[in-house]
């Protein structure tokens, strides 16, 4: 390792998976199916999204960039991950390792703020429907993307910078099974005080202030469906934020447990099952929640392959 990086080790051994011989086909199928579920759901979405003219909405543009984020958190762990179930020694490089903590952060922080303007957005649909196409106009939706992405690489520029003062000169197996924040710090032989407090400090704003957006949009919502007279139009409307409150209170609940603690109150084992919630299974949840639980996404559907139905009989 160069003298720059003030570190004596040049690769870490991801040690996370079980070590089990009789394990090792059983989660490599386990996991690639997820993965490849977690790809065609959310590479699907994003293409019938765009396919599709009555999708074109803000509402649908969130979703679009949902599944986009997803796909690439999902696969920049999966693939490492099943590399490590046919190789002897699951080893990874010093930036490589790095590398793999910066993407994860950018995706991780940016699906916060995105269910954060995806609530927004249904608040404004629901309370102020006459001012709709003011309020969440190409511009204003564009630059809530930014803000999204912006939101994110701030966020793990820092925890990355931070970690890059750390030395690691003693102990290289990282005991998990990706490049975490707290399994990197279990390692280092320099003080970490200053990057758990960055931990907790950007955790906290990006869990808490996106969390308090929902739950205020929410609150909002909540109001004025029960304004309605019409139980139909009350159920349509809780129909229409169903599929989202539901990943959000998956996708936070997960973030809140494992993050929002110190890292001597969190074990390792509840680190990775958290960890394997977030980065494997939400990613894979998700398109199928929104398209199970959404009539424009399932009568799109139909139309799609209808069409291409129609087009091959032709």
């Amino acid at each position: 390792m160069a003298p720059g990086n003030h570190s004596l080790v040049t690769e870490f051994i991801l040690a996370g998976l079980p070590e089990k011989p009789e394990l090792q086909l059983p989660l490599f199928l386990l996991f690639l199916g997820i993965y490849v579920v977690t790809a065609l759901g959310n590479l699907g979405m994003m293409a019938l999204i765009g396919l599709s003219a009555p999708l074109h909405t803000p509402m649908y543009y969130f979703l679009c960039s949902l599944s986009f984020i997803d796909f690439c958190q999902s696969t920049v762990i999966t693939p490492k991950m099943l590399g490590s179930f046919v190789t002897e020694k699951n080893t990874i490089s010093y930036a490589e390792c790095l590398a793999q903590l910066y993407f994860l952060c950018v995706f991780a922080i940016a699906e916060c703020h995105m269910l954060a303007a995806m609530a927004y957005d249904r608040y404004a649909a629901i309370c102020k429907p006459l001012l709709y196409h003011a309020t969440m106009s190409h511009g204003v939706c564009s630059r809530m993307l930014a803000g999204v992405c912006g939101v994110g690489l701030i966020g793990a520029t820092a925890h990355t910078v931070c970690m890059l003062r750390l030395k690691f000169c003693r102990a290289d197996i990282i005991h998990h099974y990706f490049c975490d924040l707290f399994p990197l710090l279990e390692l280092s032989c320099s003080g970490t005080f200053i990057n758990e407090v960055i931990i907790l400090c950007f955790s906290a704003f990006n869990i808490i202030v996106p969390g308090l957006t929902i739950l205020g949009s929410y609150v909002l919502i909540v109001a004025s469906v029960l304004r309605i007279r019409s139980t139909q139009g009350r159920a349509k409307a809780f129909g229409t934020c169903g599929s989202h409150l539901l990943a959000v209170i998956v996708f936070f609940g997960t973030l809140a447990f494992m993050y929002l603690q110190p890292s001597s109150v969190s074990s390792r084992d509840q680190g990775k099952v958290s960890s394997v919630f977030y980065t494997i299974v939400i990613p894979m949840l998700n398109p199928l929640i929104y398209s199970l639980r959404n009539k424009d996404v399932q009568i799109a559907l139909n139309k799609v392959l209808k069409r291409n139905k129609f087009s091959t009989r032709n």
